[in-house]
């Protein structure tokens, strides 16, 4: 028997049993999708999701600090003595800009303020919510700081919008408040929409000096509250700003005298100041973070970077990865299953074609030849139907989750169709198929041809 002719009686058998080869394929294909969309899942959150996420992103972040450790101390992640500390200024920042692996840098200024909450410390979002309004602690005015930053690049920076939106990049009217802000008035992370709307009051403060002596002059901002946020720029101050704004309280807080325009008036002696409190160094890649940590410390600067956390995601991700390709390759063997129990049926039930190839001069190989290109035929059929499904269900998912991170000021991620996947998905269930239907094939090819013929 010619290959031909097993695969001419292997196609007439499916079509003459048309509806259990349908039954077959389609309980193929959906272990099949069941099992590429969770792997496809996987690889967009280690390969997509991960990377995009972190590539130029808070993730391959590190922050670098204005002043370095003081000489003689040790810095665990770079065991040698560091220098004396060193102000950032816009050489320095240039110099690490330079740095091989750095995608870009963003400076980071605050400025100490007195902040005055408004009164009352929430808003309704509507009329009909009045009775809902939450009550809250009476406000009181307290010391903080305003971080600023340049928001334009807010993927770059580990900044998550928790309600409302952040402040326009150039606004110098307004600000974000972090979940901080809301346990000081005695309300929860539920609660972030009554705070939105508000107005708050700060001042920076400016030493002056006179012929009285010296005192303290304030500069006052009314700033509407636009979003609640959680952001590791600095975890000690509660207002997000934009960088002019924080510029102009900086400027403002310059120590100056009774009568001078600005703090170069040469009837002062101010003390040279960091512009920004600190830096984020963002690397091109999660792989090059130690390295752009090394170089920084060794320029002199003490850093701090996310790599712990990275690792553990990454692992994380790895075991997801593997605990869904198993629940898939549950569901394609169970398929695999139903193959083997159809094939046994269709040697029962094909006893007398059997013992007629075989009367002929069919031999066991040929028999078993037909059943396997049956049972294979099944299998990939399903897979490739069960790929393609699988790809559609994990592109459904990724625009539920693209959503979501648009929401959140993230970029959104593509779902792409691996080409390993794809081939596996088919292959491995043709695979699949062909070792569930080897023992009916087998089976079939043993049976004697008298014993087939005379079975009724």
């Amino acid at each position: 028997m010619t290959w031909r002719d097993a695969i001419l009686i292997a196609t007439t058998s499916i079509r003459r049993r048309l509806s259990r080869a349908i039954l077959t394929v389609l309980a193929v294909a959906l272990a099949s999708a069941l099992l590429s969309s969770l792997l496809i899942a996987g690889d967009v959150a280690r390969s997509r999701v991960l990377d995009q996420v972190s590539k130029g992103g808070p993730l391959s972040g590190i922050r670098v600090d204005a002043a370095a450790p003081l000489a003689g101390t040790l810095d665990s992640d770079n065991p040698r003595r560091l220098g004396a500390p060193k102000a950032i200024d816009d050489a320095a920042l240039r110099r690490i800009r330079s740095l091989p692996g750095v995608r870009s840098v963003l400076s980071i200024r605050e400025q100490s303020i007195l902040v005055v909450p408004p009164s009352p410390a929430v808003i309704a979002s509507s009329p009909t919510a009045i009775l809902a309004k939450p009550k809250v602690q009476a406000p009181k005015s307290f010391l903080d700081g305003i971080v600023g930053a340049d928001l334009r690049k807010i993927n770059d920076l580990p900044v998550t919008v928790l309600k409302g939106r952040l402040p326009l990049p150039a606004a110098m009217n307004e600000v974000a408040v972090t979940p901080a802000y809301l346990d000081g008035l005695g309300l929860d992370s539920t609660q972030s929409q009554y705070v939105i709307g508000t107005e708050i009051e700060y001042a920076s403060g400016r030493q002056v000096v006179s012929n009285r002596g010296p005192f303290t002059r304030g500069r006052w901002v009314r700033a509407l509250v636009v979003g609640v946020v959680a952001q590791d720029i600095d975890n000690h101050v509660q207002i997000l700003g934009s960088q002019q704004a924080v510029v102009a309280a900086s400027t403002w807080s310059r120590p100056t005298a009774s009568g001078a325009t600005s703090a170069a008036d040469p009837q002062v002696s101010v003390a040279p100041v960091s512009p920004y409190v600190a830096l984020f160094v963002v690397a091109d890649s999660l792989q090059h973070v130690p390295a752009v940590r090394r170089r920084i410390n060794d320029v002199g600067y003490a850093t701090s970077a996310p790599e712990q956390l990275i690792a553990n995601i990454q692992r994380y991700v790895h075991v997801v990865e593997i605990v869904l390709g198993g629940i898939g390759l549950i569901g394609l063997i169970i398929a695999a299953l139903g193959i083997s129990n159809a094939m046994f049926a269709a040697v029962r039930e094909r006893r007398r074609e059997i013992g007629v190839l075989k009367a002929i001069g069919a031999r066991d190989r040929d028999v078993r030849r037909v059943f396997l290109l049956e049972a294979g035929a099944l299998g990939a059929l399903g897979g490739g139907i069960g790929t393609i499904t699988g790809w559609g269900i994990a592109s459904i998912l990724a625009a539920v989750v693209n959503n979501y991170l648009r929401s959140q000021g993230f970029v959104g991620v593509a779902v792409g169709f691996p080409l390993v996947v794809a081939l596996g998905g088919v292959l491995g269930a043709a695979l699949l198929a062909l070792i569930a239907g080897m023992l009916p094939a087998q089976l079939a090819a043993r049976l004697p041809a008298r014993q087939a013929m005379g079975d009724q």
